[in-house]
C-alpha cells in the first residue's frame, strides 16, 4: 500500500465534523484525516463482508459472553436452591411413607418416562391423578 496521500474535497454536515473532532483523539489518531481514513476502511470492510461479523464479532461475543455467564450463574444458584428443597421434601416424605425398594424403582422408571414425554412439564395434580388411579 502506498504511503502517498491525495487531497480531495469532502462535504459533511457540521455535526459530523464535530463528531470527528471530538472522537479522533480517543482512537489514538494523530489527526482527523487519519480517523476518517480508518472509518472508511472499516465501513468498506463491513459493506463488502457478507454480514459484517468479522467487524462486529468481538463486540458481540463479549456482550453475549457476559449475558450468558450471568444467566448461567443465576441458573446454577436456582438449581442449587431447588436441589436443597427437593432433598428436604424427599427426607420428610421418606420419614413418613413406607415404600418398598421395588415399588420405588418402578415409580422411578414411570417418572423418567413421564418427564421425557412431557419435556419436564409435570404437575402435582398429574401425580395425584396417577396415584389415585384416575
Amino acid at each position: 500500500m502506498s504511503r502517498e496521500k491525495i487531497k480531495f474535497a469532502l462535504r459533511i454536515r457540521p455535526e459530523t465534523q464535530q463528531l470527528v473532532k471530538d472522537i479522533f483523539p480517543l482512537d489514538g489518531c494523530e489527526n482527523q484525516s487519519e480517523f476518517i481514513e480508518k472509518a472508511i476502511r472499516f465501513y468498506a470492510g463491513y459493506v463488502t463482508s457478507k454480514n459484517g461479523t468479522e467487524f462486529l464479532a468481538p463486540i458481540l461475543v463479549s456482550a453475549l459472553q457476559g449475558t450468558v455467564e450471568n444467566a448461567e450463574n443465576h441458573i446454577a444458584r436456582l438449581l442449587f436452591k431447588l436441589a436443597v428443597e427437593t432433598n428436604m421434601m424427599m427426607n420428610v416424605l421418606a420419614s413418613e411413607v413406607d415404600v418398598s425398594a421395588e415399588a420405588l424403582e418402578r415409580l422411578r422408571g414411570r417418572c423418567i418416562q413421564e418427564v421425557k414425554k412431557t419435556g419436564g412439564a409435570v404437575t402435582f395434580a398429574d401425580a395425584m391423578k396417577y396415584q389415585h388411579g384416575e
